[in-house]
């Protein structure tokens, strides 16, 4: 019997049925799985499907013509005829899925070979355009346009290695700004990490002459002796931050004892149950509330050996350090933590051993606290302690009669405070500024001979850069607080040639060292040129006892070569550490003298940099 139209575009090839199989006249589509089956499990069966073409649904791929054309081997039929009795014996759905699984492996093979289709038109493509450029730059040098299969498959290889690359550099690094600093890292070398954080010139022209004590900071700091570091902490400076690292990033013998879930740390002596440092986190406000120089010299001393007789009490250094902060970066942090609710009742104030009346110093505001205050409200007030609080907390107090405005004038008061904050802070054993962390690390890892664990972190985000302000307001704060105005312009010149002199004395103590050990190298080479020496003129003396050491030329000739070489070298190291002096040091006499002759150079060269 004919088969159907239908079943003909099917299967082919018309398949003639078995004995006893019942005849079909009509032409359901659900009868193709049925008819696909029964070709399925005669001896030609794969001959068939081959034939037959892809399943309903899939269309023929531009690469499946081969695949009709090709013939079949034997080991196929052979397997094909072994699994027709196990295949007719499987259940319905079993055999669904094993047609659905062929279906996918059709899709996945024409996947393929579109995706080989298509790198090898793009490798084509750029096989021709990559001639193109050779052609026009070489000239009758370029030959690509005969590159052969291994160069085709070779420059396809480097094409998908790139892409590869960008793909890898987008998942690791998605934005643009990580590419620019990989791109600059390739191309600059490394900062300095002590470069100005305010991205200034580390050069600046100092405005003070100070001396050498003054700018040399060298703390015999004993930590197992009796020494003492006190921590002057001004509202608003960063002093919580630098606090921190005092009992957490230092690397001491013994380290700070810091519990989960307390602010305060034991920092006791090696050896002994007695605390080195006193700051808010290892005695807490033992002085009062954020205590001021003149509460801190009278009290420590006090609360520190108060239990013991005057007679047994050590003879301790305490060394102060604080921290300074830009006036009217300070003034909008210090309003914004009052607008917050801050009041810092538990402030004692005493000067001269007694707290100031309410007449003296009166409240600013009515209530428990200042929370929401506006700007405007803040400034006005002139009881206000945040003016000039850096001047009035580094200041003795008892030079103008603490808190009684009565005493002398306030044009003269002004002055003397001003002048007792920057005697007090230039006589401090270290300060520091929040505009420069990792100098203030420097400076304090050099004066203490106490090294950090992590670098100090420059913050360039506060809650008082985010505070707008116009220039007549930023005109009226600086007015309020002139004198913080004046003293951080002093402690930052202060500052900032202590840093300078530091450095150059690192880099002269660094070069003198060097010097001594070619020193060093140079003896042992002319000791063992000079045994060596001898030892072949007594082999030779033994060998010919009759001959002159005079009339040996070779010799002489060997010291004269030696000796010139010594000479050639000393001189080439001499001339190179002058150039790597004047390299690191431009503008500045240089000496081969000592390491004091070189600061006295800076200390002198500071009236030619006005």
């Amino acid at each position: 019997m004919a088969l159907p139209a239908c079943e003909a575009r099917a299967l082919g090839p018309p398949l003639q049925p078995e004995r006893g199989a019942p005849a079909r006249t009509t032409c359901p589509r659900r009868h193709s799985r049925v008819e696909a089956e029964l070709a399925a499990s005669r001896p030609g069966a794969v001959a068939a499907s081959v034939r037959a073409g892809p399943p309903r649904g899939v269309s023929r791929g531009f690469n499946s013509q081969p695949l009709l054309d090709e013939p079949l081997k034997a080991s196929s039929s052979v397997a094909g005829a072994a699994r027709t009795p196990l295949f007719a014996l499987l259940p319905r759905g079993r055999r669904r899925r094993m047609h659905d699984l062929r279906r996918r492996w059709d899709l996945g093979s024409l996947c393929r070979a579109l995706l080989t289709r298509g790198l090898a038109a793009l490798g084509h493509s750029l096989k021709h355009v990559l001639g193109a450029i050779f052609s026009k730059i070489f000239g009758p040098l370029a030959s690509v346009g005969n590159m052969d299969e291994k160069s085709n498959k070779l420059l396809l290889a480097l094409v998908m290695l790139f892409l590869f690359a960008v793909i890898v550099l987008q998942y690791v690094c998605p934005g643009t700004e990580c590419q620019l600093l990989r791109l600059q890292a390739f191309s600059s070398p490394m900062p300095d990490p002590y470069r100005s954080e305010d991205e200034s010139s580390a050069r600046f022209v100092p405005r003070y002459n100070f001396s050498r004590g003054d700018l040399l900071r060298k703390v015999d700091f004993d930590i197992k002796g009796d020494d003492l570091i006190v921590f002057l902490h001004i509202q608003k400076t960063g002093g919580t931050t630098f606090g921190r690292h005092l009992v957490r990033n230092i690397q001491l013998e013994q380290p700070c004892e810091c519990r989960v879930g307390q602010k305060k740390c034991t920092c006791h002596r090696p050896g002994k149950r007695e605390t080195w440092l006193f700051s808010r986190f290892s005695t807490g406000w033992s002085c009062g509330l954020h205590a001021d120089w003149t509460e801190l010299t009278s009290c420590v001393p006090a609360v520190v050996d108060g239990k013991r007789d005057a007679r047994l009490r050590p003879s301790r250094n305490f060394h102060y350090i604080t921290i300074l902060r830009d006036p009217v970066s300070r003034y909008l942090s210090e309003w914004r933590h009052v607008q917050r609710g801050a009041t810092w009742k538990a402030s004692l104030h005493v000067c001269d051993g007694r707290p100031p009346t309410s007449e003296e110093l009166p409240s600013c505001y009515t209530g428990d606290d200042w929370s929401g205050c506006p700007l405007k409200e803040f400034m006005d007030c002139p009881y206000n302690l945040a003016n000039n609080r850096q001047v009035r907390m580094l200041s003795d107090l008892t030079l103008v009669g603490c808190y009684n405005l009565s005493v002398m004038p306030e044009k003269q008061r002004n002055k003397v405070l001003l002048e007792s904050a920057k005697s007090n802070l230039k006589h401090m054993a270290f300060f520091g500024l929040t505009e420069f962390q990792r100098k203030t690390q420097y400076l304090f890892e050099k004066t203490f001979n106490m090294n950090f664990i992590s670098p100090f972190t420059q913050y360039n985000t506060t809650r008082a850069s985010s505070v707008e302000i116009n220039e007549e307001i930023q005109k009226r704060i600086e007015g309020l607080n002139f004198l913080d105005m004046e003293l951080y312009s002093y402690a930052k010149d202060l500052f900032l040639q202590r840093y300078q002199f530091m450095r150059q004395k690192e880099h002269q103590e660094a070069r003198q060292k060097r010097q001594e050990q070619r020193k060093f190298l140079k003896g042992r080479f002319l000791q063992t040129h000079f045994q060596s020496q001898g030892q072949s003129q007594s082999q030779s003396q033994s060998q010919n006892p009759s001959q002159n050491p005079s009339q040996n030329p070779n010799l002489n000739a060997n010291q004269n070569v030696t000796q010139n070489l010594i000479q050639n070298l000393t001189q080439n190291s001499s001339q190179k550490e002058n150039r790597e002096s004047q390299k690191q040091n431009p503008g500045q006499e240089q000496s081969d003298g000592s390491a004091s002759n070189g600061t006295s150079d800076y200390i002198g060269s500071v009236e030619k940099w006005r």
